[in-house]
């Protein structure tokens, strides 16, 4: 199991209180804003508003991982989903681009399962797909924000998001949570780096070849 190198109180006790006290209010300040947005994503969708998945947390333990729904479930004729830029709906692709389909995981925060600042919680099947140092990401809750995202988001390559993740674990302090969350403000209201180039969202992660493949 990856674990946690610093043991200061914030860490053990400090992040969490910070987590509560932020995302209270957050959710109850929001929930006009879900209430007009849960309809339309709705009715664009085609019914669905509210995405569901099992993800991992902190030490790879699976939790439901909420987000607002921005993607259709078309398919082609052979029953496959069609691929996301092809979903991605208009209303959807500006609430992706405006963070706006983060707001649920305020409800993740209070529960528990992630914090405001972490890596992100990716999916399932990726766990195997970890080198022994990336897997250290699950040393900590994951974030709805974080150190990679203010750092290259989509745009940068998955081994790059690994290294910031762990970097962050290894680093996690008060201070650098509160660089993180004001960091996070001017990159959403940039709307920076949503997407990989050339991608609607970001290409699924494959693993990390071993150094003797690259030669």
């Amino acid at each position: 199991m990856p674990t946690l190198t610093t043991t200061s109180w914030y860490a053990r006790r400090g992040k969490r209180l910070l987590d509560v006290l932020v995302a209270a209010p957050a959710l109850l300040l929001t929930l006009p804003v879900l209430a007009v947005l849960a309809p339309l994503l709705a009715w664009q969708n085609g019914g669905g508003w509210l995405f569901r998945q099992r993800r991992p947390g902190r030490q790879g333990h699976l939790f439901t991982f909420y987000k607002l729904q921005t993607m259709t479930s078309r398919r082609d004729a052979q029953g496959q989903l069609l691929p996301d830029a092809d979903r991605l709906t208009r209303l959807g692709r500006w609430v992706r681009a405006s963070s706006l389909d983060e707001l649920p995981q305020l409800w993740n925060v209070l529960r528990g399962d992630i914090s405001l600042v972490g890596p992100r919680p990716l999916l399932a099947q990726y766990l195997p797909l970890y080198s022994p140092e990336q897997a250290r990401r699950h040393a900590v809750r994951p974030g709805i924000t974080g150190w990679a995202q203010i750092n290259g988001r989509n745009a940068i390559s998955w081994e790059q998001k690994f290294a910031l993740d762990v970097w962050y674990v290894d680093n996690l302090s008060f201070g650098l949570d509160m660089r993180i969350l004001l960091r996070t403000v001017g990159r959403v209201l940039g709307a920076h780096d949503i997407a990989a180039p050339g991608q609607a969202t970001m290409e699924a992660f494959r693993g990390t070849p071993p150094p003797s493949s690259l030669l």
